[in-house]
């Protein structure tokens, strides 16, 4: 009877493990990072006590896990686990929240710590490994996104995917259907009690991106509307190559804050590439360093009012084997300066 058991056991067990796909990869990288608003002068008011030239790293592992019911219909979920160090801080490993999502024909429903429409919509991003500048994005300045403000809170004010928390715990449909696309994603804050006295009234944030590729080509448009002030956005994105030449233009209206990018890049050869970008906003970057969304450095606060300029370049060479090596240099429209170089690799 007990070899009835194990062996039917064995078998359930069997057929589950082949209904089911379980993925693990992920990515490694490395490298220095130099940035002069890390002032090492003692008599610097800005001193922050961090040294101008510091390591940068991150090693990511993925967990993707999904089955089909009998119905054709996919469930599926996410997490990630990540260490990372950046500032001379090392870290260590934490898992963050899970996103779950169903799919059936073009129609995927996802639920937790969900992508975000703004954050899904295409050409958002540059196109390199840390879709920013160098080896971790430098910053992250060539967002049309991301500017700064009288108020601080107006680098990644969108839901997006958190790769070191929780994320937005919301709500998202995304369509897609031959060379159209869609993005709807909806997120909610609880109210702040203390003590049994509510100190803050949450709020919601819903947004959307619609795009549509035709050749070579992709437009998308994003809105966002939010209870929080300064976090209502329309985004408009078209991007495309001339040739053996990648160009792409980006505009944001930041709940007033206009800011442009234009960007390009070009192979170089069989293995290398390299990207340049300039964008223009109506307040410059500014104020101290903070860390923004999987703790990326940003820039928060005003420092001076105005329109500013941030450009910057990047070069990759492939390494083979699923590695590169990675840099970048940018200029913000505060004059900061940031370098990076290192390595990234996947797996």
């Amino acid at each position: 009877m007990k070899k009835v058991l194990f062996a039917t056991t064995a078998l359930i067990a069997t057929a589950s493990m082949a209904a089911a796909d379980v993925r693990i990869s992920g990515y490694g990288r490395f490298g220095l990072d130099y940035n002069d608003r890390n002032s090492n002068k003692i008599t610097d008011p800005n001193y922050n006590g961090i040294s101008e030239t510091t390591i940068t790293s991150r090693l990511r592992l993925q967990f993707d896990m999904s089955t089909e019911t009998d119905g054709g219909v996919t469930l599926g979920a996410r997490f990630r686990a990540q260490a990372e160090s950046r500032d001379n801080a090392p870290g260590g490993a934490v898992f963050n929240g899970a996103r779950f999502y169903a799919s059936v024909g073009g129609f995927t429903l996802g639920v937790g710590n969900i992508i975000g429409a703004i954050e899904g919509m295409p050409g958002l991003y540059l196109e390199t490994k840390s879709a920013g500048m160098g080896i971790d994005g430098a910053g992250f300045h060539s967002l049309v996104t991301n500017v700064a403000a009288n108020v601080a809170g107006q680098f990644f004010n969108w839901d997006a995917y958190s790769s070191a928390g929780v994320g937005a715990n919301g709500l998202e449909v995304l369509y897609s259907a031959g060379a159209f696309g869609g993005h709807l994603s909806y997120s909610t804050d609880n109210d702040t009690v203390v003590g049994g006295v509510r100190t803050a009234i949450g709020g919601d944030r819903i947004a959307v991106n619609l795009s549509y590729t035709f050749g070579d080509w992709t437009a998308a448009l994003g809105l966002q509307d939010s209870d929080t002030i300064g976090e209502d956005k329309t985004v408009l994105t078209v991007a495309g190559k001339l040739g053996q030449f990648g160009v792409r233009l980006a505009y944001a209206d930041n709940d007033g804050i206009d800011k442009f990018g234009i960007y390009g890049n070009m192979d170089i050869g069989a293995a290398s590439n390299i990207l340049l970008f300039v964008t223009s906003e109506d307040a410059a970057d500014a104020g101290a360093i903070a860390q923004g969304r999987d703790n990326r450095d940003v820039t928060v606060g005003n420092d001076r009012g105005g329109e500013g300029e941030s450009y910057g370049i990047h070069y990759s060479y492939d390494l083979g084997g699923g590695a590169s090596f990675e840099a970048g240099a940018v200029k913000s429209s505060n004059d900061q300066t940031q370098v990076q170089a290192g390595v990234f690799f996947t797996f």
